[in-house]
Order: C-alpha cells, then sequence, then structure tokens
C-alpha cells in the first residue's frame, strides 16, 4: 500500500466514517448481530460498541489494511465482544461454510473491487438460516442526484480509497446469492445527497 493509503487514509475514512448521521445508522443494524459474527471491513472499529455480548459469542473482523487495525486499537480493547482480526481482502474469506450465523457489512461494499464475488463469499461462509445486516451508501434513485454521483466519481474513488458512488447495492446482493427480507432507504440528514443515499436492512 501507498503511504496515502497506510497513514492518510485511515484517519480520513475514521473522520467520515464516524459522522453523527453514519453512527445512528450503525446503531440501527449492529445491536441485532447474534452467534458467530462475521464483520467485513472493521475499519477502526466503530461498530464494536453497538454489539449485544450477550447475544454474539464470537466476533470476525475482516480488515486488510494494517493503518486501519491500528487505528482501531483502542476500540478493541474497550469493545463489549473480543475481537478476532482476519487480514485478507473482502474477496478471500479464510472461514469454513456454514461457519457463520450473521454477517455484518457496513459501508465496506462501496469500496471492495470484485463486489459480488465478495457477496458471494459471504454466503459461502453463512450458516443456512443465518442473516446478512447491511448499513451501505450507493446510487441514488434521483437522477438529478445520480447525474452528480456520475460526474464526482472519478475524482472521489482515489480520495476515498477505491469508494463507488453509483454502486446498486440491492442489485449487488442479490447478484451474490441473497434474498433481501427488509430494506429502508433515506438520504441521510446534513450529508451532501451525493454521498448519502442509504440503504439499510437485512438479507438471507
Amino acid at each position: 500500500m501507498s503511504f496515502y493509503e497506510e497513514h492518510i487514509l485511515p484517519h480520513l475514512i475514521g473522520a467520515a466514517c464516524g459522522a453523527k448521521p453514519i453512527t445512528k445508522q450503525r446503531e440501527k443494524v449492529v445491536p441485532a448481530a447474534e452467534g458467530r459474527v462475521l464483520e467485513i471491513g472493521m475499519g477502526a472499529g466503530p461498530n464494536l460498541k453497538f454489539y449485544d455480548p450477550s447475544k454474539v459469542t464470537h466476533l470476525w473482523g475482516l480488515e486488510p489494511s494494517l493503518g486501519m487495525r491500528r487505528k482501531a486499537r483502542k476500540a478493541v480493547e474497550v469493545s463489549p465482544v473480543e475481537v478476532e482480526f482476519i487480514d485478507l481482502p473482502g474477496e478471500e474469506i479464510p472461514l469454513d461454510d456454514n461457519s457463520v450465523d450473521t454477517v455484518v457489512l457496513t459501508y465496506t461494499l462501496c469500496t471492495i473491487p470484485g463486489a459480488v464475488e465478495a457477496v458471494k463469499g459471504m454466503r459461502r461462509v453463512l450458516k443456512p438460516g443465518g442473516k446478512l445486516l447491511f448499513c451501505e451508501h450507493g446510487a441514488a434513485p434521483d437522477e438529478s442526484v445520480a447525474r452528480w454521483q456520475r460526474r464526482i466519481e472519478p475524482i472521489w474513488k482515489p480520495i476515498g480509497g477505491g469508494c463507488h458512488l453509483t454502486r446498486n447495492i440491492p442489485d449487488l446482493i442479490r447478484q451474490g446469492g441473497f434474498e433481501i427480507e427488509q430494506m429502508d432507504m433515506m438520504y441521510l440528514p446534513n450529508t451532501p445527497r451525493p454521498m448519502g443515499f442509504n440503504y439499510w436492512g437485512s438479507a438471507v
């Protein structure tokens, strides 16, 4: 990784992903995780405080960035659940088939290069009856906003560590082999609309 990716980008992502509107979204999704949990793209650990230790028996945190894992140390130290880091990219999940009860995916699918393959990997490790809990930003339904997303994305991606603004999150989840059982959508308050259209819910 470059100096920017290893030392500067983690702080920029940490600040952006710790914003109040995004934190409120995380709080809607993460407490529903239970059993053996795999979090994809744990980053600096902003979800950790929302896990319910009475429901989670084990937590794997998949995070390929050494810089982000370093930044996560403080959150891990005070986490209500113990964290076992997995340091491989999201497309390569080094866990057995049917070994996970819940997959947690928050503000990560926008950056994974092979998004559909990554989601297929999540489906592979998830037990029958398990759930994918997701909260992601992506393509806006309003053409005026979508037009700006398409204009901004080529500039935004290198600054944001490969973050895409135009990904259709429900389609990617379905292409990965999941059925969405519940989903809500909205523009986040106090957030630029091209970056702020959110999808959240669960899939099986």
